[in-house]
Formats: structure tokens, sequence, C-alpha cells
């Protein structure tokens, strides 16, 4: 299966409404492990929490899956992963699910995973395969394998929304040592024949490995922590590819801002994924760098509810309920349009 053409790309945009969504984990997880296993799978809150992105008028949420959930207990794995897309479903929301991931810890064990280190930002999040794997090319048949099953388990299912192939490939001084298991994944996937979209998000001003997730992406998609100015000029360089735009990462208060920053997507029509819904276990209300014990912050770094589903920022939760609704109006507007002609 060849990557999608600019036309096929293009159209699949347009059928889609204005996308809006968040990095989404329940508050009683604090990595993808703890979320996916049998053990700690908790659907109460998965549905309780996907009820409040719904009801702040998002209609997708960025999800990461991880190999090491998947690998002793792949049907487990995946009736899991059926369930939650059902549980998305029934609050109209269509997740974009991420396979691989180079953020934070490099070295993730299945099991029961540790507590939070108090005040420290994402003290828990696990690299998925880590770095072990990513580098040794002898350990690849199982994630190829791993790859191939679940995208090919769901590949035409409606309920997902797209596959992003690998989270930032490259941090954690990785650099282009990414890329050969970036190269690998969308081979895999492409394999699998999947009907949604395949994407890698770019984040680092690495040539080589921004040249290649441009390249192989069906639709292009971006993380931004900056200000309205540089979000507006990022999305202006991107549409040079001529295929749809979407920001999967972004919200840092005081820098990228819901007041500022929503506004421009928006305007532009580019989906986009808040980092962070309801503060919990992963602890992303605290800044990168925060040190063990430090206070809650009076401005909260991500997320936007407490855990009792209330706003950290009332007008941040008027502002995504306006916007959403007018996208909603106008998608309304163009289907009758549409009818009409």
């Amino acid at each position: 299966m060849k990557r999608w053409d600019v036309d096929r790309a293009n159209a699949w945009y347009g059928s889609q409404p204005w996308l809006v969504g968040c990095n989404f984990i329940p508050s009683t997880a604090i990595n993808q492990l703890e979320m996916w296993q049998t053990e700690s799978f908790e659907t109460a809150t998965i549905g309780r929490e996907l009820g409040w992105a719904a009801d702040l008028g998002m209609n997708t949420v960025r999800v990461y899956l991880h190999d090491l959930a998947w690998g002793p207990d792949a049907d487990g794995f995946k009736a899991r992963l059926d369930r939650f897309l059902g549980l998305a479903a029934g609050r109209g929301i269509r997740p974009i699910l991420v396979i691989f991931d180079d953020c934070w810890n490099a070295n993730p064990k299945a099991g029961r995973q540790p507590q939070p280190v108090p005040g420290v930002h994402n003290s828990g999040w696990l690299q998925s395969p880590g770095v072990a794997a990513t580098n040794d090319p002898g350990t690849w048949p199982r994630l190829e394998k791993y790859v191939r099953d679940v995208v090919g388990a769901f590949r035409e299912d409606e309920r997902v929304l797209m596959w992003d192939m690998y989270n930032e490939p490259g941090n954690s001084n990785q650099e282009e040592r990414s890329l050969p298991l970036l190269c690998k994944v969308f081979e895999w996937a492409r394999s699998a024949e999947p009907s949604q979209p395949l994407t890698a998000g770019l984040c680092f001003d690495i040539a080589s490995l921004n040249t290649f997730q441009a390249e192989a992406s069906d639709v292009i998609t971006f993380h931004n922590y900056n200000d309205a100015a540089s979000l507006t000029a990022q999305i202006a360089g991107l549409r040079r590819h001529g295929r749809p735009v979407l920001c999967t990462e972004w919200l840092r208060r005081g820098h990228s801002d819901v007041a500022t920053c929503l506004p421009v997507f928006r305007r532009e029509r580019v989906g986009c994924c808040n980092w962070g819904l309801v503060s919990g276990k992963t602890q992303t209300i605290y800044p990168w760098g925060s040190v063990e014990g430090a206070p809650e912050p009076a401005v909260w770094f991500h997320d936007l509810l407490r855990q009792d589903g209330s706003p950290f920022d009332s007008e941040e939760a008027r502002l995504f309920k306006a916007l959403t609704e007018q996208g909603r109006a106008q998608s309304a507007g163009a289907g009758d349009a549409c009818q009409r002609g």
C-alpha cells in the first residue's frame, strides 16, 4: 500500500468536522502500561473522563498504546482497545492511536507501575519500545508483529480516526538513531492496508527525520508549544506540502495558551489536540523539569480539568465550548449546502 495521494488526503480531511481534542490518559494511570494492562484498565474512569472531553466539545483524543501491554496478551489487549473505542464512540469521539514513543523513561517494564514522584512532571511515562529495542534491529520481529497485528485488527474500524506511527522520534537524545525504526513502522503499518491515514508528527529540527516524516505521512501533523505567532507561521510553512495539517500537541500556559492559540486553530481550520485533560498521576500540571516535592503551580503547565471534572480555568472551558460549537455549526451548514446542491 502506498502513501495517500494529495487528493485523497484532502478529501478525507474535508469530510471531517473541525477536529479538536486532547492527548488523553485517564487520571488514574501514570503511564501507557497502567492504562492498558488488564489489571489496571479502568473503564469507569475512562468513560467518565471521555464524557468530560465531549462536554468541552472535543471529538477526538490522541492516545498512546504500548508494545509491552500487547506482548503477553495480544488478544486481551485488542479486546481492551476495542472496549476503549466503544466508550469513545459512545461520546462522539474518534481517537488517534499512537504506536511508538521516544519520550521519557527509556527502559519500560511490564507489570505493576510505580507511584508518581511528588511534584515531578511525567515521572512515570514510558518510551515504547525503549532505547534498547529501538537501537537493536534484532528485536524488531516482535515489534513488526505488534504493529501488523494491532493496525490489521482495526484497519477498517471507523471509530479510529488516524494512526500516529511514532511520537517525537529522536527525543531523549536519540536523534537520527530512531530513523531506521521509524521507517520500518510505516512499512509495517502500510502492509496492513489501513483505511485510516498514517502520520508522524514533526517536532525537532533534525533534517533527516523531518524530511522522512513529511514525505511518509498521509496528513501532516506537528507539535507546537510556543505562542500564537509561532503557531501561525508554522501552519503556513507546513501547508506548502499541500496536505491537511493538524497539531497533535500544544498548550504550555504562559507560552501556548488556550485564549490565544485555540482561535488560531479555529480560524485556520487546523485540527488540534492539547496536552492533557484531567490532572492526575502523570502530574503534567507541573512544568517540564519540575523537582521532587514542588508545590502545585498557581498556573498549571498542561491539563484542563480537576479530578472532579471542574475546569482549572472556566474561561478556557467556555472558549472550547464556544469555538467547537461554531465548528459544528459550520460543518452542518456545509453538509446542508451539499445536500441542497
